[in-house]
């Protein structure tokens, strides 16, 4: 993911919020948020993930005009895709999933934040599996900077790959 601009906005937080199930009054109400320690509305935990949504690249989005695998117009599920595999499942012979997921939060965000996302390649591996061959792991890190350039938190994606479909025996 690459993201210019990730402005953290109190709506984005409430409605963040409320997907999650978190009925905390700080990502609420500004009011009672001012009181707190932090003195201002915080986002929520695993709340850089929404930076996807401004990304115009983000390969989970529809494009007007487009075949998307969620669509039903083509393709019902991603099984392959191209590029370098960081963390991103898919691809190879057999099926790709999300394995784990990592942050490491270096500082508080909070509303009028404008963040800005890059990702790479972190580390890959293999081990052998029982039913689909080689298990192939690799971590996509991104690393996200507040604007004045500090980093504010590190997200580690970990994607696996099986070698061939797996068989049931």
């Amino acid at each position: 993911m690459a993201v210019d601009r990730f402005p953290i906005e109190a709506g984005h937080v409430m409605m963040f919020a409320r997907s999650i199930g978190d009925a905390d009054e700080i990502y609420y109400n500004e009011d009672y948020a001012r009181s707190t320690e932090i003195g201002n509305i915080p986002a929520p935990p695993t709340f850089v993930q929404a930076g996807a949504q401004f990304d115009p690249d983000y390969f989970l989005r529809p494009r007007i005009g487009q075949e998307w695998f969620g669509s039903a117009k083509g393709p019902t599920g991603i099984t392959q895709r191209s590029g370098s595999g960081g963390g991103s499942g898919g691809g190879g012979g057999g099926g790709g999933l999300h394995a784990e997921q990592h942050y490491v939060y270096h500082k508080q965000l909070k509303v009028g934040d404008v963040l800005s996302a890059t990702t790479k390649p972190g580390k890959s591996w293999e081990k052998q599996g029982r039913r689909g061959g080689k298990l192939m792991f690799s971590e996509s890190v991104t690393e996200y900077r507040d604007q004045a350039g500090e980093l504010v938190v590190t997200a580690t994606s970990v994607g696996v790959r099986t070698e061939r479909p797996a068989t049931s025996s």
